[in-house]
Order: C-alpha cells, then sequence, then structure tokens
C-alpha cells in the first residue's frame, strides 16, 4: 500500500462561517473537517439554547408526574406496544395520567396505543407503564420520541422493558411466537441522539454493546421456563415505516442476520442507553413478514393477532414481575 505523510491545515473557506481543517490521511484518505471550538458564537448560542429548551420540557414533565403520583416513583419502566394495552388494567392501586396531560408528551396517534402513564404495581412489583408508544412514522421528530424515556431516567427508573408487534422473518417466528430481543439492526436512518449532547444524560459517543440487558433477558428467560411458556431469541430490524416491508427487503433483511422486523422500539432502546438505564426487548411475533405470508398484510392483522396471542404475554410478564417482587 502506498503511504503519504499526514498533515492538517486549518483554513477559512469562501462562503464557510468560522474555520475548517483540510486533512490527508497516511492511506491518502483526505477531507474537510468543520473546527468546532471555532463555530460562530451564534451557532453555539443555539446549540446551547436548543439543549435548555429540552431540559425545560424535561423538568416540566417530571414535574408534572411528581405531583400526580404519591410516594416513591418506581425504578422499572415497562412500554407496552401495539395490541399489548390491556396488560395495564393488570396495574393495581394504578394512577393514569394522560400523555395530554403531561407537558412536552406527544400524543398517540395508532390504533393499539391507549396513551397514558400509568404508575402503580404489576404482579406486586411497582412499575411505571407506558401504555401505548411513539412511531417517527407518525411525524413526531425523534427529539419528541427521546423525551418519555429521558423524563423517566430523570424519575429515576434504572431499569425498562420495551415490547412491540413485529413481523416474523426466522422460520421459527410463526405468529403468536414470543422473541427476546438480544441485539437490534437500525435500518431507519434515524437516531433521537443527532444534535447536541446533553451530558447531563449520557456521553456524546454511547457504547451500544449490550444494548440488551443480557442478565434481564436471563430474568425473561427463567420466568418463561417458570410460567410454561415457550420463547425464541433474536435479532430485531428496524425500519422507519409506516409501510410494510417489500418481499426484496426481507430478503435483504434475512441475509443481514434479522430474526423480526418492526417499526418502533430500538429508538427507545438508544436513548435509555445513552441515559445509563437497562434495558430488556420481548417481541411478539404478529405475522409472517412480506413475501414469507402468502396474503397482504395489515395493521388489523397485527392487533388481532396480539389478541389470540395476549394471554400468553400477560402470563409472562406477570411472572417476570412476580419474580422481581420476590427478589
Amino acid at each position: 500500500m502506498v503511504t503519504f505523510p499526514a498533515f492538517s491545515v486549518v483554513a477559512r473557506l469562501p462562503g464557510c462561517q468560522g474555520s475548517v481543517r483540510l486533512f490527508v490521511s497516511r492511506a491518502g484518505g483526505c477531507g474537510i473537517r468543520k473546527n468546532a471550538r471555532n463555530m460562530p458564537l451564534e451557532s453555539r448560542k443555539t446549540m446551547k439554547s436548543g439543549i435548555n429548551a429540552r431540559r425545560t420540557h424535561i423538568d416540566i414533565a417530571c414535574q408534572t408526574i411528581r405531583a400526580r403520583v404519591r410516594g416513591d416513583f418506581p425504578k422499572f419502566a415497562l412500554v407496552l406496544g401495539s395490541g399489548l394495552g390491556p396488560i395495564g388494567a393488570k396495574i393495581e392501586d394504578r394512577t393514569e395520567i394522560p400523555y395530554s396531560d403531561i407537558p412536552g408528551f406527544p400524543i398517540a396517534t395508532v390504533a393499539g396505543h391507549a396513551g397514558k402513564l400509568l404508575v402503580g404495581r404489576l404482579a406486586n412489583f411497582p412499575v411505571v407503564c407506558l401504555q401505548g408508544r411513539f412511531h417517527l412514522y407518525e411525524g413526531h421528530a425523534p427529539e419528541d420520541v427521546a423525551l418519555p424515556v429521558r423524563v423517566l431516567h430523570e424519575l429515576g427508573v434504572k431499569e425498562l422493558l420495551l415490547t412491540n408487534a413485529a413481523g416474523g422473518i426466522n422460520s421459527a417466528l410463526q405468529p403468536g411466537s414470543l422473541m427476546l430481543i438480544e441485539d437490534h439492526i437500525n435500518l431507519s436512518a434515524r437516531n433521537p441522539l443527532i444534535g447536541p449532547n446533553d451530558d447531563r444524560f449520557g456521553p456524546r459517543f454511547p457504547d451500544m454493546s449490550a444494548a440488551y440487558d443480557p442478565a434481564l433477558r436471563q430474568r425473561l428467560k427463567a420466568a418463561a421456563a417458570r410460567s410454561g411458556i415457550s420463547v425464541e431469541q433474536g435479532i430485531y430490524l428496524y425500519t422507519l415505516g409506516p409501510n410494510f416491508e417489500t418481499p426484496a427487503e426481507i430478503r435483504a433483511f434475512r441475509a443481514l442476520g434479522a430474526d423480526a422486523v418492526g417499526m418502533s422500539t430500538v429508538p427507545e432502546c438508544l436513548v435509555a442507553n445513552h441515559c445509563g438505564i437497562r434495558v430488556a426487548g420481548l417481541s411478539l411475533i404478529t405475522n409472517l413478514a412480506a413475501g414469507i405470508a402468502d396474503h397482504s398484510l395489515s395493521h388489523k392483522e397485527t392487533l388481532d393477532e396480539a389478541e389470540k396471542a395476549y394471554d400468553r404475554v400477560e402470563k409472562l410478564l406477570l411472572q417476570f414481575f412476580g419474580d422481581l417482587a420476590k427478589g
């Protein structure tokens, strides 16, 4: 390989605010990097203003929720995916707060997502539950999708169980199957961590080597065994939606190593990991993916299949939280 002496120079280019760094690498690569330290004062003020505005939204949301909840706030959070909202009715001594009552919270618009924050006890274990989630395909900005998880972090949440409805790619995952998420692939070209980093929540470059906590996953697996529920483990692939995938895309996703595909979960996982919240993920397979299924796909099928498998999901979650209550 031909190598070159690496060097860089700082320069000002016509039409470019601030200075830039021109560089050549030893392998012959070259490029331009913006010199952040010399970013115009107005740009730095705008970035700081954006961070402060988000902090204000989060602080106000936290104050609103705390004012409605008595006693200590739960350390464990549960997000209920499509068709799984009825689990919220199993939460005892619960306080219900509609998302519309929480400043800054987006409004859930998809069928099967009630749009309430519930605080109480599930199988005698303290839990805060998001009964319905937000999706980027609804038109929400990534930072708005990130807000609820950051609010939970500020309220003291340390662990988070994300549930979803997904399409099966792996032939072992038939409708009604449950899959513990081992890892994910993000093909949405979206990330709620893009933009100025708020060091109050986490580092600029968070590690995702164990995005889904192995210990929490093992506890879910043990709860499944105790309750007689069969579970698989696999890789969840995230697409932006709202359309279902094409058969060609599903073939490509299988080649990438995906076992299931869906349009949620990953944004919350990214934000939670950034905050230091331990994450577990559970997918309910509600349909075979495009090209595998011999019929057209619809959201109605998603909700119908979720209803059919609901009792198994409920049984697993009650066992899981009951085990946590016992310590």
